[in-house]
């Protein structure tokens, strides 16, 4: 028996989720660490490399250097609220830091590793940053050249042994001042500045409360919707930024919940640390799931397995969506039984052989995606969420996750559809304000609910879809509204495409301009008999990389209708990047930087030179 469609919600109905647990307007995030050491005081939290294994730390022990890292920068002046900002790659040390300034009652101010001169000035300008901390002499010789460096106070430096020096410094610092300091703020004090990428403009620093990160918290494990996912004994590899809401919030939330956490920022070495370390659950964006599944791909086409490969993903979307449908035919099922010992296996194992879900966020997955890694055994918790919104408004359920969704709305979140189909939300996890920008915060706000900027739809279950952002809708000359999002997502997935950008506003048609995964293609073009040395710019111009390309918009095209497809693509010799603005810190892509940067190629190569419908183009 087919299950019925979802019907969508209309427009202005509010799905709000109450909240399981009463607000404690007493706490800060301090108290979450000291919850965890009360009821697990022995038990791992974190786990450090040590040789080929890991080294496990307790709650206790991780307390106890929270603590005397915090004397350290009391001892060196450090005073309530201030401001520090903090540079530094996904580590044991980025979470360690974090809580020891808010033992210190300090704010931080996270910069991205990635972000620029400029964007590093403006941070530590705006946020009125008294003193810094930098991992490497790289990240403290980028903020030298700005014109704040000047004004700060006080700089760390954790490649010459900053922390124990803190250490070091703290030891005259009593037990009892850091006991006053941390229980200073409670809940609607600041507890973080977190600047936005800028993917629409100058970043703007959102002022996060420690109510946003308590709450969220305590609503979210537990009784709450991902307590089957973290709790005490779960255990995960942190390797996207911490200096992303995404990844932070987290990191609290595995505290609190008692989750042991190893990290691993370089993806390189990902496979190695899962491997090494087994965890239960992952914390990734898609790009991550859709490289896992394309460099699959890509080694079972070298050992002559693709068609074997191929043919087991499209039995394990197949058996999924039967799975939706109450009805999996005995012969689905016999295919997928023995896929399952040659194939899914495998790829569990890559990932450590002990992952069962994944919470996956900042960009949509794709349904065939889900489907795929549900079928192999890791359920992908697909959920929404911004800076402003402390990460998540809505996720997927384990007990009921729907693919293509972002899942209902947290405990203590409502939602609901503006007239535009704009996403709005409130709640305990929406941010105070924007940072001395009064301007910008009354206009991300329609009375007391948060513009998202995102556009969506609800079913009747109050299950979330993101159709596309409201400022990035695309109308053609001929009045067609596309939503760039619905095209981009489907080429991204393909294994020899990085980035995607749709252009066509008020022009005679879509068009699309495509870089390549330097990551990728060189076993890309081995696997098709072409020279894997072959640069990203020699391969944009090859008919076969093109031809691959051609299939792939065609594939996307299919999803819509004839005027919104796309008729001509250009593959460029580069990709975006952060050093030439056209992406953010985080990977987003920075769209009208893409188009000022490309505005000859739009203009000579897509719209001023005829051409019939999907033709591709190359540049270079």
């Amino acid at each position: 028996m087919t299950h019925p469609e979802p019907r969508e919600a209309p427009t202005g109905r509010v799905f709000e989720t109450p909240a399981v647990v009463a607000a404690d307007p007493s706490l800060n995030t301090t108290d979450l660490l000291m919850h965890r050491v009360r009821t697990t005081p022995d038990a791992p939290l974190f786990a450090l490399p040590s040789g080929s294994g890991w080294k496990d730390v307790t709650a206790r022990e991780f307390a106890d250097h929270v603590v005397a890292i915090a004397k350290g920068f009391v001892a060196a002046g450090v005073q309530p609220g201030d401001r520090i900002a903090f540079m530094a790659k996904t580590s044991y040390d980025w979470t360690l830091i974090d809580f020891a300034l808010w033992f210190a009652g300090a704010v931080m101010v996270p910069v991205y590793e990635t972000s620029s001169t400029k964007q590093i000035d403006w941070m530590l300008r705006d946020s009125g940053a008294k003193g810094l901390i930098a991992e490497t002499a790289e990240y403290d010789e980028r903020v030298d050249e700005t014109e704040a460096a000047s004004s700060l106070q006080r700089r760390w430096k954790l490649y010459e042994g900053a922390i124990a020096g803190l250490e070091r410094a703290g030891a005259s610092i009593d037990d009892a001042e850091i006991e006053r300091r941390r229980t200073i703020a409670n809940e609607d004090d600041v507890a973080t500045l977190i600047y936005t990428s800028g993917s629409t403009g100058r970043p703007k620093g959102c002022v996060l409360t420690h109510k946003n990160f308590v709450e969220l918290s305590r609503n979210v494990v537990g009784t709450g919707p991902l307590g089957d996912v973290i709790h005490e004994g779960a255990s995960t590899v942190l390797f996207i930024t911490l200096a992303h809401v995404f990844a932070r919030f987290i990191s609290v939330l595995c505290i609190y919940g008692g989750v042991k956490v190893g990290h691993q920022h370089d993806t390189k070495r990902l496979t190695e640390a899962l491997g090494s370390f087994h965890p239960t659950f992952l914390l990734a964006v898609p790009r991550v799931f859709e490289k896992v599944y394309n460099s699959a791909e890509q080694k079972a086409e070298a050992s002559g397995r693709g068609v074997i490969f191929r043919r087991a993903a499209n039995i394990a979307v197949r058996y999924s969506m039967s799975l939706d449908a109450g009805r999996t035919p005995l012969l689905l099922k016999l295919q997928y039984r023995l896929y399952d010992r040659l194939v899914y296996s495998k790829l569990r194992e890559v990932m450590g052989g002990r992952v069962r879900h994944a919470v996956s966020g900042s960009a949509p997955l794709g349904k065939r995606l889900g489907h795929f890694y549900r079928a192999i055994g890791i359920i992908v918790l697909e959920g929404y969420g911004l800076t402003e919104s402390t990460a998540p408004i809505s996720v997927n359920l384990p007990s009921k996750s729907k693919i293509g969704t972002v899942g209902p709305a947290l405990p203590g979140v409502a939602i609901k559809l503006a007239e535009n189909g704009e996403i709005l939300a409130k709640g305990i996890n929406i941010f105070r304000e924007y940072w001395k920008n009064p301007e910008a915060t009354a206009a991300a706000f329609d009375g007391d609910w948060f513009r998202t900027g995102d556009l969506g739809s609800i079913d009747d279950d109050g299950y979330l879809t993101i159709t596309g952002r409201a400022k990035e809708i695309i109308v053609t000359s001929g009045g067609k509204n596309v939503s760039p999002a619905a095209l981009e997502d489907p080429i991204r997935a393909n294994p020899l495409v990085s980035q995607v950008v749709v252009v066509g506003d008020q022009r005679p048609f879509i068009a699309a301009l495509v870089t390549l995964d330097a990551e990728m293609l060189p076993s890309w073009l081995a696997n098709a008999g072409e020279n894997p040395s072959m640069t990203v710019a020699e391969a944009a111009r090859n008919p076969k990389v093109r031809a691959e390309i051609q299939s792939a918009v065609d594939s996307a095209n299919e999803y819509v209708s004839r005027a919104e497809s796309i008729r001509k693509f250009v593959i460029l010799p580069e990709d975006f990047s952060v050093e030439r603005g056209t992406l953010t810190p985080k990977m987003s892509i920075v769209r009208g930087q893409v188009l000022a940067q490309y505005e000859q190629v739009i203009e000579g190569e897509v719209y001023g030179a005829a051409a019939p419908p999907t033709q591709n183009l190359s540049v270079g």
